[in-house]
C-alpha cells in the first residue's frame, strides 16, 4: 500500500484517478479547492477508510507524508482558465513549486499533468515530445499554455538540481463521465446541446481537428507512467492517435443521441489550434505497449449516458 496525494482530485480526471488507486489498495489523499472540481464526483468514496478529502488550494503549501503525488490541480477548459488568468498561472506555477517542494522533503515520486496545449497551434503534425511548440505568450490562452510550460521547466529543474523523481504526462483532449456540463470543452458542449435540442455550435468551419481519448485510457496511461523506473521521466504524450474534425464529432454525437439539433457555425476564437494529434510512439514503447483502446463511438455512448442521468 502506498500513500498517494492527488491535487485536483475532485476534478474530472482526478476523481477517476482516486477511484483507480483506491481499487488498487492504496491510501489516497484528495486535495481540491472546488474551483472546477466538485464533491459530487468523489462523494461515493467518502466512506472508504483509505480515502481522505482535504479542501485546499495548491497555491498555498501543503504538508503530508506521502509516497507519490499526482499534480492535476488546474482549470483545464478555456471557459474556466480564462475566467481568472492570473489565478490560472499561479495555480500552474506556484502549485508546481509547492508540490515539488513537498516531493523533495518527503522523497516522493511526483507526476505533472501537463497538456497538449504546450504545443500551441502546431506547425509539426502529429506532435512528438521533441517538438517545442508554437505558442503565443501574450494571448488569451497564454495563462494556461505558458503556465503548463513553466511547470514542466520547474519539474525538470527540480529533477536536475535536487534529484526529485519526476514524471511529466502531456495529456491530449480527454472526455468521459464526471465532466462538468458547463465546463466549456467541446465534447461536453456538443452532448449537452444535443440532449437539450439546442443548436450545436462549432467554432470555425468545422475542419479543425482534435484527437479524443476516453478517460479510462488516460488513467491507465497515467498510472503506468507513474510506475515506470527512473529511466522514464517524460514528457510523454498520452492521447488518441486518431484524428477527428469538429464536424465529424458533432455529426457522431447527433447520430448517437438521435437529436434534431442543427449545427451552427461561429467565428473561431483567437489562437485556437487548427489541428492537434499526438505522436504516441514514445508512450507505446515506454509504457508497456500503452495506447488508447476505446473507440470514439463507444466512449461517447458512455459519456452520453452519464449526461442523460445528470440532466
Amino acid at each position: 500500500m502506498k500513500r498517494i496525494l492527488i491535487t485536483g482530485g475532485a476534478g474530472f480526471i482526478g476523481s477517476h484517478l482516486c477511484e483507480r488507486l483506491l481499487k488498487e489498495g492504496h491510501e489516497v489523499i484528495c486535495l481540491d479547492n472546488y474551483f472546477t472540481g466538485s464533491k459530487s464526483t468523489i462523494i461515493h468514496l467518502l466512506d472508504n477508510p483509505y480515502f481522505e478529502l482535504v479542501r485546499h488550494d495548491v497555491t498555498e503549501p501543503y504538508y503530508a507524508e506521502v509516497d507519490e503525488i499526482y499534480n492535476l490541480a488546474c482549470p483545464a477548459s478555456p471557459v474556466h482558465y480564462q475566467y481568472n488568468p492570473i489565478k490560472t498561472m499561479k495555480t500552474s506555477v506556484m502549485g508546481a513549486i509547492n508540490m515539488l517542494g513537498l516531493a523533495k522533503r518527503v522523497k516522493a515520486k511526483i507526476l505533472q499533468a501537463s497538456t497538449s496545449e504546450v504545443y500551441g497551434d502546431p506547425i509539426v503534425h502529429p506532435q512528438p515530445e521533441s517538438y517545442w511548440g508554437n505558442v503565443n505568450p501574450i494571448g488569451p490562452r497564454s495563462c494556461y499554455d505558458e503556465g503548463k510550460r513553466c511547470a514542466e521547466t520547474l519539474f525538470v529543474d527540480y529533477h536536475r538540481q535536487n534529484h526529485v523523481a519526476i514524471k511529466i504526462a502531456r495529456i491530449f483532449n480527454t472526455y468521459g463521465p464526471h465532466m462538468h456540463p458547463q465546463d466549456g470543452r467541446v465534447v461536453s458542449n456538443f452532448i449537452v446541446q444535443a440532449l437539450k435540442g439546442e443548436d450545436i455550435t462549432i467554432f470555425g468551419d468545422g475542419t479543425q481537428t482534435r484527437s479524443f481519448q476516453y478517460v479510462g485510457d488516460l488513467i491507465e496511461g497515467l498510472t503506468r507512467l507513474m510506475n515506470t523506473g527512473s529511466a522514464v521521466s517524460g514528457p510523454v504524450n498520452l492521447g488518441n492517435a486518431q484524428e477527428f474534425t469538429m464536424l465529424e464529432l458533432a455529426e457522431t454525437i447527433l447520430s448517437l443521441t438521435g437529436s434534431a439539433s442543427q449545427i451552427r457555425f461561429m467565428p473561431l476564437p483567437q489562437d485556437d489550434p487548427k489541428q492537434r494529434q499526438p505522436d504516441v510512439s514514445l508512450a507505446f514503447s515506454q509504457l508497456e505497449g500503452w495506447k488508447a483502446q476505446t473507440d470514439l463511438k463507444t466512449g461517447l455512448s458512455k459519456t452520453i449516458r452519464y449526461f442523460e442521468t445528470l440532466l
